[in-house]
């Protein structure tokens, strides 16, 4: 969700219990307009919360003007104080890889498994929040558009998806360079607007059923949520500009998924 409009969106995504204190929020929207400041991002992102045994992390991102430029995630355990993590090495990747278990809450915290690595927790942080936001970050479509130099920017003119669109999952993509849309022949892509469907949809993934899509407040609000990673929670309103993400929970992907549904 954007810091420059984090109270409503707090607000908006608080349906799925994924509240914060009055203290929190004011501490949050201090700080993230700093963040913004200080490191000269066009865009500031509350990423959410990773629940720690000890303490939680909580998680932003910083966005340049190209929004699928890669992105630059830091973290706090008490909303006031931001920490940069550096970008993740092919070596921790694959020490992190072994890694299991729930979060403590302190960085300094070292993991380990049978062959006696140790990981430091604030890498595992790193990753982690990676391997969620490819799965679940999410933008409607029209939010963002293309330049046919290759640049993505911010949509002034969107105005919100409309009451039907918001129903389906081809409305939604992943908010990230694409993957699946790389793969799709030229007769799949004949139909596609290319300033505006570059982005693999939601309605592709796998397994199939792994998004749970409502409508609330009187069809005011649309919520998505993702089965796959249990508290990331989608919001958007209809016919308005408002929407985002916020994922509150362990960092946990729901692997009994396929034998669920």
């Amino acid at each position: 969700m954007d810091a420059d409009s984090l109270l409503l969106s707090l607000e908006l995504a608080s349906g799925s219990g994924q509240g914060l204190s009055p203290d929190r929020r004011a501490s949050l929207l201090t700080s993230l307009m700093l963040v913004k400041r200080d490191y000269r991002y066009d865009r500031v992102l509350f990423w959410g919360r990773i629940l720690g045994l000890v303490a939680d992390y909580y998680i932003a991102q910083g966005l340049s003007e190209d929004q699928l430029a890669p992105r630059k995630t830091l973290y706090s355990l008490n909303c006031t104080e931001w920490s940069l993590l550096p970008p993740a090495t092919e070596e921790m990747v694959a020490q992190l890889s072994v890694v299991k278990g729930r979060f403590m809450g302190d960085p300094s915290y070292e993991y380990e498994h049978t062959e006696l690595q140790k990981v430091n927790e604030g890498e595992k942080v790193f990753e982690e929040e990676i391997v969620i936001d490819k799965a679940v970050a999410i933008i409607p479509r029209g939010a963002l558009f293309k330049t046919p130099f290759g640049p993505t920017h911010v949509n002034r003119t969107f105005e919100g998806l409309s009451l039907s669109e918001a129903k389906k999952l081809s409305s939604y993509f992943h908010f990230r360079e694409p993957v699946e849309l790389k793969n799709k022949t030229l007769l799949e892509k004949a139909d596609l607007d290319p300033s505006l469907d570059f982005m693999d949809s939601l309605e592709h993934d796998i397994p199939k059923g792994s998004w749970s899509i409502q409508m609330e407040r009187g069809n005011a609000l649309v919520v998505l949520r993702s089965l796959l990673w249990p508290g990331l929670t989608f919001y958007h309103a209809p016919r308005t500009k408002h929407y985002g993400y916020i994922y509150v929970g362990t960092g946990e992907k729901n692997m009994d998924l396929p034998f669920m549904l």
